[in-house]
């Protein structure tokens, strides 16, 4: 059984929509980084889990069996892979996520938005006593100013949450 889970927030197509009032930009970097991520920690034995975000009573963003709320196939996702879908900002929010934990001590955590869903999760899951560690360069906010307020006011609160770079927690030389 894993020791350690990644937890990929919201990956959605949503985010990548250029016709989206919630289109954050080219990310196919961040992609790219995020498929490192993910293959470097199924390689370690890692649980593997992506929250989707629905949105009730949506018509268009966010919308229920639209493809807008599919994960970006792009994405290095198996079917062994656990979805969770939630409908609230906190992954934690009224999901299985918890159960889906059980016998975890470590996360390591990357996903869209920063600000929002990422920071809910990191919050939550530092009040649940895990081992956090968050992947900078593979977090998306709508803005750079946004993304780095967020990760200084979460350490600034919560000193033991491990923020790196990818290639810092992959451990490569720069």
């Amino acid at each position: 059984m894993a020791s350690k889970a990644l937890i990929l927030v919201d990956f959605e197509n949503e985010w990548t929509n250029k016709h989206s009032d919630y289109f954050v930009g080219d990310i196919s970097d961040v992609i790219k980084r995020t498929n490192k991520l993910i293959d470097h920690c199924r390689n370690n034995g890692y649980k593997i889990i992506f929250t989707l975000h629905i949105e009730k009573d949506s018509d268009l963003a966010f919308a229920e069996n639209s493809p807008r709320a599919e994960i970006i196939k792009e994405l290095h996702r198996q079917n062994t892979d656990v979805v969770i879908t939630k409908n609230k900002i906190s992954p934690f929010y009224k999901t299985n996520l918890e159960q889906e934990l059980k016998g975890i001590s470590d996360i390591v955590i990357c996903g869209i938005l920063t600000n929002l869903c990422v920071r809910s999760l990191a919050q939550d899951a530092y009040d649940r006593d895990f081992q956090i560690t968050i992947i900078k360069d593979c977090c998306v906010a709508l803005d750079a100013k946004t993304q780095a307020f967020t990760f200084k006011d979460l350490k600034a609160t919560r000193e033991e949450i491990e923020f790196l770079e990818l290639k810092e927690f992959l451990k490569e030389p720069s």
